[in-house]
């Protein structure tokens, strides 16, 4: 915004919601101060009143008996049991309750086999929140449970985000393609991540990106599935502290380096892996690690996780692999194709390229 027209702009000094009074705005002012527990803030004119301003909630309403517009929908958050249940004020205004939890809402994990091809002319990006691209990587979402999205940012620069925070179970974020730099709440300066490395962001970590390449890309999972992003607009990031002790939500903030990493051989199969560090971080909530064949496996390379009570989710990272699930015949998986192995299915890999890498994600199951 230019100084002009900042110049231009009114001094705010109250911001009001309009609803319409009803045919008696005395009942309605009534219903909204004893039912609902707003406060009287001003009522006019006295001898023939036509108007009455009220707050509560953090909310500002006017009531006005020339307003002839919809009455709405009042949306109140509240805890305790039972639920208070939906209301109609003498206004007409719709009063709707909600539960204000302790957490998100998570839905039992309910996945569906699957196996999705990437097709690099057809990959059906979306653009989502701050300009970014986003490509779902499981359309039924496990019943609600895990949300996996493929997110893209194809020029790079400044990343015109806001600080700010998720109601999520966990969430952590990939960095596929490229490099990306973020910042987060009482985790020292900004800093920068790489192809391979890897962050937990705990839930209501206040957080921003600043900066990435050209073509950055990450692979960003969250439960449940469906979650609300809010904003923190009084937070400056970065705080000047450096906390890696503190937990925010019971869980640990996380950062995984690629570079330098350990890779252990994977019993019982022909892979092996190189662990992400999130089960411990997140409680068991989640495990995350990236396979590629040993150097002495052979082309039909075996692959066996143990899936009792849990389901796997499988991102290729690079190379091609085919993969059978239960009786389906095999496909051919090339990179950033996916494959949902729910804990019932059998999974039968082969014909591994040398290059193989795999971002397998072991989740719980229903």
């Amino acid at each position: 915004m230019t100084r002009e027209r900042a110049q231009e702009q009114p001094s705010v000094t109250r911001a009001e919601c309009v609803l319409p009074a009803g045919d008696d705005l005395d009942a309605s002012v009534r219903f909204f101060i004893d039912e609902l527990g707003f406060r009287l803030e001003s009522i006019g004119p006295a001898d023939a009143p036509a108007y009455a301003r009220l707050s509560g909630h953090g909310l500002a309403l006017r009531l006005e008996t020339s307003a002839q517009h919809d009455p709405g929908v009042l949306r109140i958050t509240a805890q305790g049991t039972p639920m208070p249940k939906a209301r109609t004020a003498p206004n007409g205004t719709r009063i709707a309750f909600v539960r204000d939890g302790s957490g998100p809402a998570v839905p039992a994990p309910s996945p569906r086999a699957s196996i999705r091809l990437f097709d690099p002319a057809q990959p059906g990006w979306t653009r989502g929140r701050a300009g970014m691209l986003y490509r779902d990587l499981i359309p039924d979402r496990a019943g609600g449970y895990l949300i996996a999205s493929h997110i893209r940012i194809p020029e790079g620069g400044p990343v015109p985000d806001d600080v700010h925070h998720h109601a999520v179970r966990f969430q952590f974020i990939y960095c596929h393609r490229g490099w990306v730099r973020l910042v987060y709440e009482d985790q020292g300066e900004p800093f920068v991540m790489e192809a391979g490395d890897c962050v937990l962001q705990p839930p209501h970590i206040r957080h921003r990106v600043l900066e990435a390449s050209d073509g950055l890309e990450v692979i960003e999972l969250a439960c449940p599935a469906e979650h609300e992003t809010s904003l923190d607009h009084e937070m400056p990031l970065p705080t000047g502290r450096h906390r890696p002790e503190r937990e925010y939500g019971g869980q640990a903030f996380a950062l995984h380096r690629a570079r330098g990493a350990a890779w252990t051989p994977r019993p019982g199969s022909a892979f092996e892996a190189r662990d992400i560090g999130l089960r411990p971080a997140t409680r068991g909530r989640v495990d995350v690690h990236v396979l590629r064949p040993r150097a002495d496996a052979p082309d039909d390379a075996r692959y066996d996780v143990a899936r009792e009570g849990s389901f796997t989710f499988l991102f290729v990272l690079a190379g091609a692999l085919a993969v059978a699930l239960d009786e389906r015949p095999a496909a051919r998986l090339g990179a950033d194709g996916t494959c949902v192995i729910p804990a019932s299915s059998t999974v039968r890999v082969g014909d591994c390229s040398r290059d193989l890498e795999l971002l397998e994600v072991t989740l719980p199951g229903t």
